[in-house]
């Protein structure tokens, strides 16, 4: 009796491991360099470094401004990518390709892009200023640096979902005489569920790890408008890895505790859209 099932790829021992070997290459071995380096590290050192008044404050900073620009594009995204998918209007092909000009776009050039535009001098922040709305250089022009870089996730993880809502439920359900709000919330969200859970964890992902756009933007004074990336980037120009490898891991082990419980929620929303089809 084989065990074996039959593939389209050949050499199902080969192929697994050269993907493991692979995997191990590119992800396994640097993050377990980066534990061991910061393993090596007396337990003492390690604490005053991942909890000292500089270092909490960025994590605040990081992931609390990584939280609610993802929050942003699942809302946002998802309205964009119903406007691409159910209406035909005039530049719709071009507005669907600048969806993507984050992917290509340098970061350090939305960086300084942004800062031309909401700095106080800039074509926006101009207007701003005299309203007290200060975007440059506070927590704001960070979350709106993590917003850009990380909305075509959110766009893009949605719109397939879109193209698959079966149009007949909807037409169903009005011609029972039920209304757009409750269609909306009992036939179409259910079944994006999952993509916008999707789309969510991939613009978290992107947005804790952003860098080159946020340094302009930020300001970058400690405590304040200092994110995770900087301070390790900081803690590497004096020399200290160590310290630079326990922010690394402390910045690891909380985004896949967060990643783990958004991963779960999409497990679960999945779950929940098979038993609502059956």
């Amino acid at each position: 009796m084989s065990f074996r099932k039959p593939s389209v790829l050949p050499g199902f021992g080969l192929t697994l491991g050269f993907t493991t070997f692979f995997l191990s290459a590119i992800v396994l071995l640097p993050l377990a360099a980066l534990v061991l380096s910061a393993a090596s590290m007396h337990w003492s050192d390690f604490v005053r470094v991942v909890s000292s008044p500089r270092a909490l404050g960025s994590y605040r900073l990081s992931f609390g401004a990584s939280l609610l620009a993802a929050t942003i594009n699942v809302v946002f995204g998802f309205i964009i990518a119903w406007t691409l998918v159910r209406y035909e209007f005039p530049g719709r092909k071009i507005i669907d390709a600048l969806i993507d000009m984050p992917f290509a776009l340098p970061t350090a050039v939305s960086g300084i892009a942004l800062t031309t535009v909401f700095a106080q001098n800039g074509w926006i922040g101009r207007y701003l200023e005299p309203l007290g709305v200060k975007v440059a250089y506070t927590w704001l022009g960070v979350t709106l640096a993590l917003t850009l870089i990380s909305m075509p996730f959110a766009v893009r993880a949605v719109q397939p979902a879109l193209q698959e809502v079966q149009r007949d439920l909807e037409e169903a359900a009005e011609t029972l005489g039920a209304r757009r709000v409750y269609v909306l919330w009992r036939i179409i969200l259910p079944t994006v569920l999952p993509a916008l859970l999707t789309g969510f964890t991939l613009a978290f992902a992107r947005a804790v790890g952003e860098y080159g756009s946020v340094i302009f933007i930020a300001g970058n004074l400690p405590m304040k408008t200092e994110i995770t990336p900087l301070l390790i980037v900081i803690h590497l120009e004096e020399f200290d890895y160590q310290g630079a490898a326990a922010l690394g891991v402390v910045m690891l082990a909380i985004s896949f505790v967060i990643l783990l419980a958004i991963n779960l929620l999409q497990a679960w929303g999945r779950r929940r859209h098979v038993q609502a089809a059956h």
